[in-house]
C-alpha cells in the first residue's frame, strides 16, 4: 500500500486512469480503515512508516504542475489525523523537507475555502512541534493565518475556527510570540475576542472565542507578553466578558481559558511580610549556623522571579505533570548491590553499650520487682484518689522539681554562654535499672503530689510563671476578666490578679466533668508547665485543657460544588481590578504586634500563641474576609501547611472567609472533599467538647504570590498556593479554634502517658517509661516499654518474657502529622487494656514505643522539620547526635537490638499523608522495586521473604480504613535517608514500614465517603495491634496454649468484622489504579497545566467529521435540485472528485480575498 503511495513521487506528470483509481482506493481504505476501532491502529499505521510515506505522497502531489485535489484532500485529511497521534510528526515533517509545501499550499488555497480549511488542519498538526511552529514561523505561518483570521461574521467561520486554531498551535514556541508581540498581534487579537465576544449573542461559536483566548494564553507565556497584555488593559477586558459567561455552563470552556489567563498575567507579588523565615530563631549547639537553603554556596541570594523573563518555569509548568510521572520510576533504586548492602555502623561500637539502659526487661531481677511494684502502685493509688471538686493550682518550676520542667526565661544570647552548653542534648545513661525506674516513679510521685496538694500550695509570685487560658467568651459572669493573648505585657503579677486567674480555673475545673477518656485538666496542666517553648508560650489553649470527645458520628466527605475555585480566583483579580472595598488592615502580627489593631469594631479578634499554634499575621479583606499567613518553620522560610489558631468576637450566621495565602503542596485533599477542624468554646462548656470538621466552599489552588529577593530571597519560581474556606460560627462571641487536622500537643501525650500509666494494672502489664534524650529544646522524648508480666517467677516463664520478640513503633517524627498520633493514641489504649486480645498480645511482644520524634517541633508549631531546621525522616542514614538527638538514639538502640540477636520482628513509623485517601502501608521490597523499574529479575540469584506482605494483607481484612491496593513496596533514591528504607537496609528487618493514615477519609470498605475522625483513627492504631498477633501466629512457633487463646478470640474478632470484610472484598474489586480520581475543575486548581483541552485532537477528529457532514449536506441540496439522489458512498465520492481538478475554476470564498484585520498596530507582509 505505502509502495503506491511512495510511487506517486516519481514523475510530476499526471497520473494515468488506472494510477489515479488505485491511489484513490488506498486513501479510501486507510481512511476506512482509521476511522474505525480505537487509536491503535493508527499507531500500527505510524510504526510502519506511515507518516513518511504520506508525506512524500503530499509533496509530490503537490509538486505537479495542476496538483490533484481529489488525492490532495484525502491525504490532508489523513496526515491530519495521523499526526496528532506521531510524536514525532514535526521532526518528520521538517526531515522530508514539507513544511514550505504546506505553506505553499495553504497560500494557493486563500480563496477555496474547502481546500484551505484541510491545508490548515495539517498546518495546526505541525506547529503542535515547537521546532516545527517555529520554522513555520519564520517562513510567514502567522502572517499568512491572519489574512484568514476576520472580525465577527457569519460566513466561513469553520475556516476561521481552523486558522485561529493554526494560530494558536504556532503561538507556543516562544520565538513566534515574541514575534507576535512585536508585531502587535496581541492587541489586535484582544480586539477580535471582544469582537466575537460582543456579537455571538447566541453563543454559536464557542470554539472560535475559546481560539483567540487560546493565542493569548500562549502569547502570555512570556514576560513581555504578559507586560504587553497588561499594558493594552487584558485584565480588565477579560475579567469584564468573562461575567456573562459565568450562568451558562456551556460556556465552561472560554471561563475556564479565562481564568487560566488572568491568574498566570497577575503580577506576581511577594507575601506582605518582612522576611519568610520564621518569625522565631534557635542557635543551634556547636555555634552551627543555619543557612537559608535556598542560598547559593557563597551565600548570595538568587535571581528572583520578578526580575526574570521566567518562560522557563512557565514551560517547566505546562510539562510539570508528565515530567513528574515519569520521575517515579527515575526514582526507583535498581542497583542490586545497593539494595543488598549492609551498610557499616555510623558510631564506634563501643557506643551500643549505653543502650543497654534502654532495654531493662532483659536483664529485670522480677525478685527485686516487688517493692518497687509497690512503692509505683500506692503513688498510683494517690493519683486515683484524687478529689472530685477541681484544684485551680498549676505546678511551677519549684514544685516539679525534676530538671528538664524548667522553664527557659531568658535565650541564649541573653545568657551570654555558649549555645553548645545551654543547649545539651544526653542521653539517659543510667547503668543501673534500679535508679532509673526509682527517678522515675519520684517524678511521678512529684507530679501527683503536686496536683494533688493544690489547693493548699502558695505560690510565692516572684518566682513562679504567670499561666493563663486563652481567652473565653466574655458575657460568661464567672470569666471575668481574661488575660488576652494581646496584652500579655500588661499582665501583673500581683496577688489580685493571680487570684482572680485561679479563681477562674477553679470554676473550669469545678464545671470539667471528667467524663473525657484517658484525659485529666490536672495532668495536662502540669505537663504543660514542664513544656519549653522558643517563644515561651504562656497561654493554655481550650481544646488541649478541656479535652476532645469524638462526635457520635462522621461526617460524610464535603461536595464539590462546581465552580468553586474559579469563582474563588476570579475573586482575587476583582481585587486588583477593583480595590475600591478593600479594608486592608492588619489585625494580627506576629513580627509587629505594635501594627496589629485587635478588637477593632466589625473585626475579629485572632490569637495563636499556644502550644503548636502557628498564625502569623492576619489581614482583613472585607469585612468577613481575611488573608492568613502562617508561620514557617523554626530556622527555615519554607514547609507552611499546618495550622492551628482561634478567633473571637464572632457573629451569629455569617459566613466569614478565611485565605491562607502561604500553603506550599502543589495539591490538596481539601480539593477532594476534606473540611478543617472547629473546636467551639462555648459548645464545649455547654457539654459538648468536641473538634468537629467544618467550612464550606473549600478550595486549594494556585495564587499569585512568590519568593522575593526582599522577603528572603530563595530561588525563583517557588510559588505558594491558597487554601481558602468559609465558615458559619455557631455561637455569637464564641471563641473557636480552627486547625488543618485534630491537634495533638506534647503537652497532651505527656499527660496522656501519665493517665495510661496510672490506669494500668501492675500486675499484669510491664510498663517502663523512660527519657531516650532530651531534645534541642530541653524537652525529654519518652521511650515506652509495654509487655506482659512474667505469669510467675518460675525459670520458664521468666524465659519466655525474656525471649519474647521486639516490635518497634514511632510517630510524629513530622509535626503536622496530628494523625499519626492520635493513631498512636489508640496503639497506646489498646496495649494497657484488659482486652483478652491485647493480654495476649502482651505475652507475645516486647513493644518499643517512641510515641513522638519530633517534640519540638509539635511545640513549636511546625509542619514538618525541627529545631535544627531538618526534616528529621530524611536524616537517619548519618544523624547528628547534637541537631538530630532524638533520630541518633532511636537508631541506635535500633543498632544495640540488632547487635544481641533481637532485631525487631516488625518496625513501624506512623505517618500522615495529604494527597491520598485511606491508611496504607510503605514496605520495601528489592524484587519490586526492580520489576517496577524494568529491570530483568533473575528470581535463582536474587532471593526474597515476601512476608513483608503478610501484616498488610491481614489489615486490608480486620481495619475497616486500610487499603491494601494502596499500599507500596518499592525503595526510591529519594527515600533511602527515611527511618523506613534504613531500618530495613541496616537493620535487616524485613517488616520495616511506614504506616500512612489519611487526613481526609475514604475512598473504600466500611467508612467509604466518610471523613476520618479521632475515633476511626484511634480504632486504626488497635487494629493495627490485633494485626500483629495475628501476624505472630502466622510467622512464629506459638505455643499450644497461646494458639488455643487466639483461635477462640480471634474467632469473636471475626464475627465481629465479617459484615465489614465482605464489604471490603466487594468495594476492593474495583479499585482505581490512580491514586486520585482528577479533580472535576484540575485545570481550575493549576493554570499552568496543560490539560486545557487544546491539545486533544479529539475535537479536530470532530472538526474532520463535520466538514465531512458539512460537504454531504451541501451535495445533497444540489441533488435535490437537480432531481437527484445520492448514497453515502456516492457521497463520499462526489465530495472526493467534485474538487477542483487541473482544468477546473476555484470557487472564491467571495468577491474578495479574505481581508487582513485592520485593527493591528502594524500590518503583516
Amino acid at each position: 500500500m505505502y509502495h503506491w503511495l511512495d510511487g506517486t513521487k516519481s514523475t510530476q506528470s499526471p497520473k494515468s486512469s488506472c494510477d489515479k483509481d488505485a491511489i484513490l482506493n488506498i486513501l479510501g481504505v486507510l481512511t476506512d480503515l482509521l476511522s474505525l476501532g480505537t487509536g491503535r491502529r493508527i499507531h500500527y499505521v505510524i510504526s510502519k512508516g506511515g507518516s513518511e510515506a504520506l508525506l512524500q505522497a503530499l509533496i509530490s502531489a503537490a509538486q505537479t504542475e495542476l496538483p490533484d485535489y481529489s488525492i490532495l484532500l484525502p491525504l490532508l485529511r489523513l496526515l491530519a489525523r495521523i499526526g496528532q497521534q506521531d510524536r514525532k510528526f514535526g521532526m518528520k515533517v521538517q526531515k522530508a523537507e514539507a513544511t514550505d509545501v504546506i505553506l505553499t499550499l495553504t497560500r494557493q488555497n486563500l480563496g477555496h475555502h474547502l481546500n484551505l480549511i484541510h491545508c490548515l488542519w495539517v498546518l495546526r498538526v505541525c506547529a503542535s512541534n515547537v521546532a516545527a511552529g517555529t520554522t513555520l514561523g519564520t517562513n510567514g505561518a502567522m502572517e499568512l493565518l491572519f489574512k484568514v483570521i476576520t472580525p465577527y461574521s457569519k460566513r466561513h467561520v469553520r475556516t476561521v475556527r481552523a486558522a485561529i486554531e493554526a494560530l494558536a498551535a504556532l503561538l507556543k514556541s516562544k520565538s513566534n510570540s515574541r514575534q507576535a508581540v512585536s508585531r502587535g498581534y496581541l492587541g489586535g487579537l484582544l480586539r477580535l475576542y471582544q469582537d466575537w465576544h460582543h456579537n455571538d449573542v447566541s453563543n454559536n461559536y464557542i470554539y472560535i472565542r475559546r481560539g483567540l483566548l487560546l493565542c493569548l494564553k500562549h502569547i502570555t507565556n512570556i514576560q513581555l507578553g504578559r507586560e504587553t497584555f497588561l499594558g493594552s488593559r487584558g485584565m480588565e477586558i477579560l475579567f469584564t466578558s468573562v461575567q456573562d459567561c459565568l450562568s451558562c455552563k456551556n460556556l465552561d470552556p472560554i471561563v475556564t481559558t479565562v481564568t487560566q489567563i488572568l491568574r498566570k498575567c497577575h503580577p506576581k507579588e511577594p507575601l506582605p511580610l518582612v522576611t519568610v523565615r520564621s518569625s522565631y530563631s534557635f542557635p543551634l549547639p556547636g555555634n552551627i549556623k543555619t543557612e537559608c537553603q535556598c542560598m547559593g554556596s557563597e551565600g548570595k541570594l538568587l535571581k528572583d522571579d520578578n526580575e526574570s523573563d521566567s518562560e522557563e518555569d512557565v514551560e517547566k509548568d505546562l510539562n510539570k505533570d508528565d515530567v513528574e510521572s515519569k520521575e517515579e520510576d527515575y526514582d526507583l533504586e535498581t542497583d542490586v548491590n545497593k539494595l543488598r548492602s549492609r551498610p557499616e555502623l555510623d558510631r564506634p561500637e563501643v557506643e551500643l553499650g549505653q543502650y543497654e539502659a534502654m532495654c531493662p526487661e532483659l536483664s529485670h531481677n522480677f525478685q527485686e520487682f516487688d517493692s518497687e511494684s509497690e512503692e509505683e502502685m500506692k503513688s498510683e493509688d494517690k493519683t486515683e484518689n484524687l478529689p472530685s471538686s477541681a484544684c485551680h493550682f498549676i505546678p511551677s518550676s519549684n514544685s516539679v522539681k525534676d530538671s528538664n520542667c524548667r522553664w527557659r526565661t531568658q535565650n541564649a544570647t541573653e545568657a551570654g554562654s555558649d549555645p553548645g552548653e545551654i543547649f545539651k542534648v544526653p542521653l539517659q545513661r543510667s547503668t543501673k535499672k534500679e535508679k532509673c525506674s526509682k527517678s522515675l516513679i519520684n517524678e511521678k510521685r512529684e507530679i501527683v503530689e503536686a496536683v494533688q496538694n493544690a489547693n493548699s500550695y502558695e505560690e510565692d509570685p516572684t518566682k513562679s510563671h504567670i499561666f493563663s487560658l486563652c481567652p473565653l467568651p466574655k458575657e460568661a459572669a464567672w470569666y471575668k476578666k481574661i488575660f488576652n493573648p494581646e496584652c500579655e505585657d500588661s499582665v501583673g503579677t500581683t496577688s489580685g490578679v493571680r487570684m482572680e486567674t485561679s479563681e477562674i480555673m477553679t470554676n473550669l475545673l469545678e464545671e470539667h466533668q471528667g467524663n473525657i477518656p484517658f484525659h485529666s485538666p490536672h495532668f495536662y496542666i502540669a505537663r504543660a508547665k514542664c513544656t519549653k517553648s522558643i517563644p515561651s508560650y504562656r497561654d493554655l489553649a481550650f481544646p488541649d485543657f478541656w479535652g476532645h470527645q469524638p462526635p457520635p458520628y462522621s461526617k460524610p466527605m464535603l461536595e464539590r460544588q462546581y465552580g468553586v475555585q474559579r469563582n474563588k480566583v476570579l475573586d482575587d483579580i476583582r481585587r486588583l481590578i477593583q480595590p475600591g472595598d478593600l479594608i486592608g488592615r492588619t489585625v494580627f502580627d506576629l513580627d509587629e504586634p505594635s501594627h496589629s489593631s485587635p478588637g477593632a469594631p466589625d473585626c475579629l479578634t485572632f490569637f495563636s500563641k499556644f502550644e503548636s499554634g502557628n498564625l502569623r499575621k492576619a489581614i482583613q479583606v472585607r469585612e468577613f474576609e481575611y488573608d492568613l499567613i502562617m508561620n514557617a518553620d523554626l530556622n527555615t522560610n519554607q514547609h507552611h501547611q499546618w495550622f492551628y489558631f482561634g478567633v473571637r468576637g464572632m457573629k451569629l450566621a455569617v459566613p466569614y472567609r478565611f485565605n491562607i495565602i502561604n500553603c506550599e503542596k502543589l495539591n490538596s485533599q481539601f480539593n477532594y472533599g476534606m473540611q478543617l477542624v472547629m473546636y467551639s468554646v462555648k459548645e464545649a462548656l455547654q457539654g459538648r467538647p468536641c473538634w468537629l470538621r467544618a467550612g464550606h466552599d473549600i478550595s486549594y489552588y494556585k495564587n499569585h504570590y512568590r519568593c522575593s529577593t526582599v522577603a528572603g530571597g530563595v530561588a525563583r519560581g517557588r510559588c505558594y498556593y491558597t487554601l481558602t474556606f468559609s465558615i458559619k460560627f455557631p455561637h455569637k462571641d464564641d471563641v473557636c479554634y480552627l486547625a488543618y487536622h485534630y491537634p495533638y500537643t506534647y503537652s497532651a501525650m505527656m499527660s496522656h502517658l501519665d493517665i495510661l500509666e496510672q490506669s494500668r494494672n501492675p500486675k499484669k502489664i510491664y510498663w517502663r517509661q523512660q527519657v531516650l534524650c532530651q531534645t534541642l529544646g530541653g524537652n525529654p522524648c519518652p521511650l515506652l516499654t509495654i509487655t506482659a508480666m512474667p505469669e510467675s517467677k518460675e525459670s520458664d516463664d521468666l524465659e519466655q518474657f525474656y525471649s519474647r520478640p521486639y516490635v518497634f513503633l514511632m510517630a510524629r517524627v513530622h509535626p503536622g502529622e496530628s494523625n499519626a498520633s492520635w493513631v498512636m493514641k489508640g496503639t497506646l489504649e489498646f496495649l494497657v487494656s484488659s482486652d483478652p486480645i491485647a493480654d495476649l498480645l502482651r505475652k507475645c511482644f516486647i513493644f518499643k514505643i517512641v510515641p513522638m520524634l519530633n517534640p519540638d517541633g509539635v511545640i513549636n508549631g511546625n509542619h514538618r522539620c525541627s529545631l535544627s531546621g531538618d526534616d528529621l525522616n530524611r536524616q537517619w542514614l548519618t544523624p547528628s547526635s547534637q541537631l538530630h538527638p532524638t533520630i541518633y538514639h532511636t537508631k541506635g538502640l535500633l543498632y544495640y537490638l540488632r547487635s544481641i540477636g533481637r532485631a525487631p520482628l516488625v518496625f513501624c513509623d506512623y505517618h500522615g499523608h495529604s494527597q491520598k485517601k485511606n491508611v496504607f502501608l510503605y514496605g520495601c521490597s528489592i524484587k519490586e522495586t526492580l520489576w517496577q523499574a524494568g529491570c530483568v529479575v533473575d528470581t535463582a540469584v536474587i532471593t526474597e521473604d515476601v512476608g513483608y506482605r503478610t501484616l498488610p494483607k491481614i489489615l486490608d481484612k480486620v481495619a475497616p480504613a486500610f487499603v491494601m491496593n494502596s499500599c507500596s513496596f518499592l525503595v526510591e533514591k529519594s527515600r533511602e535517608s527515611t527511618a523506613r528504607v534504613v531500618v530495613w537496609q541496616e537493620m535487616g528487618v524485613l517488616r520495616s514500614y511506614t504506616m500512612e493514615s489519611t487526613y481526609c477519609g475514604c475512598s473504600h470498605g466500611l467508612y467509604k465517603g466518610l471523613q476520618l475522625g479521632t475515633q476511626e483513627l484511634e480504632e486504626m492504631g488497635s487494629k493495627f495491634c490485633l494485626a500483629l498477633l495475628i501476624l505472630h501466629l502466622k510467622s512464629l512457633p506459638c505455643s499450644k496454649k497461646v494458639m488455643a487463646q487466639a483461635a477462640l478470640l480471634l474467632d469473636l474478632e471475626e464475627e465481629i468484622t465479617i459484615t465489614d470484610r465482605a464489604q471490603r472484598r466487594y468495594s476492593n474489586s474495583s479499585l482505581e489504579t490512580e491514586d486520585e480520581p482528577p479533580c472535576v475543575e484540575e485545570i481550575d486548581y493549576n493554570t499552568d497545566s496543560c490539560s486545557d483541552g487544546e491539545g486533544d485532537f479529539s475535537e479536530l477528529d470532530q472538526e474532520i467529521k463535520e466538514c465531512l457532514s458539512w460537504v454531504e449536506e451541501e451535495a445533497e441540496d444540489e441533488g435535490e435540485i437537480t432531481g437527484q439522489t445520492c448514497s453515502s458512498k456516492a457521497l463520499r465520492g462526489l465530495y472526493i472528485s467534485s474538487q477542483p481538478t487541473s482544468s477546473s475554476t476555484a470557487l472564491p470564498l467571495s468577491s474578495a480575498p479574505l481581508g487582513v484585520y485592520s485593527g493591528f498596530e502594524s500590518s503583516p507582509a
